[in-house]
C-alpha cells in the first residue's frame, strides 16, 4: 500500500509528511507488544487493568493475530518512517451475530501523532483496504476515543451509519457500525 498524504485537527500533517499502515509481519509482534504497552496504559485510565509481575501490562491474544491470519489482522501505522500506532481487526465482532462482519478490535496512535491526522488517515485507508461491514466499539468512559470515532465514521461514511448502546463494566459500550468502502451504504444504516 502506497503512502498516504491527508491531515486534519490541530496540527495538520504537512504535505511532505507519510502515513503507511502496513500488515505486521510476524518479526514486527515484538514492535506491536510494545506499541500494546503503552495503548494499555492509556486504556488504565478508563479500565482497571493492573500490570503484572514484571511490570507489564501484556497482551495475551497477539499471537492470535500471527496464528489465524484469516480471522485476525495486525496493522502497523506509520508516520514519516516511525512506528506511530497500530490497528488490529478480527473477522466477527463479539456483539454481532454475523461472523464475515470486520471487528476493530484494538486502535492506537502514539502520542506524538495524536490530533495531527494520522489516525483518521490509518482509519480511512484500513476500511478502504478491507471492504466489507464493520463494527467499532468504544467505551463511553473512553473520553477521547468517543469524539475521535464519532467524527472520522460519520465524515468517512458521509452520515450513513448505525450507533447503539449495550451495557458494559465499568462503562456501557457506544457500538457503530458501517459499510466500507465508502458510498455504499449496508442495507437498514443510518446516522448517528
Amino acid at each position: 500500500m502506497g503512502p498516504l498524504r491527508e491531515g486534519v485537527g490541530t496540527h495538520p500533517m504537512a504535505a511532505s509528511d507519510e502515513v503507511v499502515l502496513e500488515l505486521a509481519k510476524s518479526e514486527e509482534a515484538a514492535l506491536l507488544s510494545h506499541l500494546l504497552e503503552l495503548y494499555l496504559h492509556d486504556l488504565s485510565e478508563v479500565f482497571p487493568i493492573d500490570v503484572g509481575p514484571d511490570g507489564r501490562f501484556g497482551y495475551d491474544r497477539l499471537p492470535l493475530y500471527f496464528e489465524e491470519p484469516g480471522r485476525r489482522f495486525p496493522f502497523v501505522i506509520r508516520a514519516n518512517g516511525h512506528p506511530a500506532g497500530f490497528a488490529l481487526v478480527t473477522r466477527g465482532s463479539p456483539v454481532t451475530q454475523d461472523p464475515t462482519d470486520l471487528d476493530m478490535a484494538e486502535f492506537f496512535v502514539v502520542r506524538r501523532y495524536r490530533r495531527s491526522g494520522v489516525g483518521r488517515t490509518a482509519a480511512f485507508a484500513l476500511w478502504d483496504r478491507m471492504p466489507g461491514h464493520w463494527i467499532v466499539r468504544v467505551s463511553e468512559g473512553n473520553r477521547y476515543g468517543l469524539p475521535f470515532w464519532r467524527k472520522i465514521i460519520a465524515e468517512y461514511t458521509e452520515g450513513a451509519f448505525s450507533a447503539r448502546t449495550l451495557p458494559g463494566s465499568p462503562h456501557p459500550w457506544l457500538v457503530l457500525g458501517f459499510q466500507s468502502p465508502r458510498g455504499e451504504p449496508r442495507p437498514g444504516a443510518t446516522g448517528g
